[in-house]
């Protein structure tokens, strides 16, 4: 059990949806822990800063660790006690003295098509382009041949296209707000594609009707959830990750209570696969564990190219997460 009386410091990104996930680990650590004093330290880190870079371009290797530097180095001079991530931000390479201590019960790991209803369309002005609507439950499969999807996801790119290679996927940068903004706004986007756990942390639903709605979600758009065997999301996706310093016994205590122990059993598996297939969080994998009785069953499918696509799925003991991870990394390359 924690015994100092210092305040304990989860470090964050600055985000709407960073801090709604921060504040969901603070409240847990206070009703845990109500004797403590926690504090939340807000951090902007390089990929905040580079909200306008591309995270897409080939042949461009982008440092690892965009959204997690500056809140490791916090950790390391002691200026923090926690690292609040989104998982699939995390790199699967830690620096030394830091770890993944904890790891919170994941949300939903799909991911989220949305669109523009064609209800509320309204003429363009002159010398302007039609902005095109949908009616509701649209798919992949039934966008118009040569439609532009919005994604700077290889992982999304990689799967529309091979459902759909006919599609024109560009860029979007922003935060989910402002992704949703942009759609609404630019009638040369005909969709864009979000996590379905960021959406859900930010308060934002999907009615029984599809529509979208929550606070900052503009007017008029729908939106529909992308099974699985569509779209295999990214490592990691809709789990909350905990870093600290390795032998911090004080804090130790506290992800113990933090932990959920078959999500970590999953994330190990989804981790261990990707540090072997040795990509980052922009190689275009996907892979999807999820605890099957006592064991855990893993998708993942890797892209060389839009012909060269490898897809597996393996089951294994929950304590031999890792070699699964391992076992399906060999089998793909």
């Amino acid at each position: 059990m924690p015994d100092s009386d210092r305040p304990i410091f989860i470090a964050t990104r600055g985000s709407a949806l960073a801090l709604a996930q921060a504040n969901a680990v603070l409240a847990q650590c206070r009703s845990a822990f109500p004797r403590l004093e926690f504090e939340l330290k807000i951090l902007r880190t390089t990929g905040d800063k580079l909200q306008t870079a591309s995270l897409a371009k080939e042949g461009v290797s982008l440092p690892k660790g965009l959204f997690t530097k500056e809140l490791e180095v916090a950790l390391l001079n002691n200026e923090a006690d926690l690292a609040v991530h989104s998982l699939k931000d995390l790199p699967t390479e830690l620096p030394s003295g830091l770890q993944l201590s904890a790891v919170g019960k994941r949300a939903d790991v799909r991911d989220v098509l949305i669109y523009r209803d064609a209800k509320f369309l309204t003429p363009a002005a002159a010398g302007q382009k039609e902005s095109r609507g949908f009616q509701p439950n649209l798919a992949i499969q039934r966008l118009p041949q040569g439609a532009t999807v919005a994604t700077s996801s290889t992982r999304r790119k990689a799967q529309v296209l091979e459902h759909r290679p006919d599609l024109n996927v560009v860029e979007i940068r922003g935060n989910v707000v402002t992704r949703m903004q942009k759609l609404a706004q630019q009638p040369e986007l005909d969709a864009t594609i979000l996590a379905a756990a960021g959406l859900e942390r930010l308060n934002v639903h999907i009615t029984g009707e599809g529509k979208l709605i929550g606070d900052g979600v503009p007017e008029g758009l729908l939106a529909t959830v992308m099974e699985l065997e569509v779209m295999l999301p990214c490592v990691g996706q809709g789990a909350l990750g905990i870093e600290t310093r390795t032998n911090d016994e004080r804090i130790a205590s506290i992800c113990e209570r933090l932990n959920h122990p078959d999500t970590q059993h999953c994330v190990t598996a989804e981790r261990a696969f990707l540090s072997s297939m040795g990509g980052g969080c922009q190689s275009p994998v996907a892979a999807y564990a999820e605890m099957v009785g006592s064991e855990v069953r893993l998708r993942a499918v890797s892209f060389r190219d839009e012909k060269n696509i490898r897809r597996g799925e393996a089951k294994r003991a929950a304590n031999e997460a890792v070699e699964l991870g391992k076992q399906m990394a060999a089998e793909l390359i």
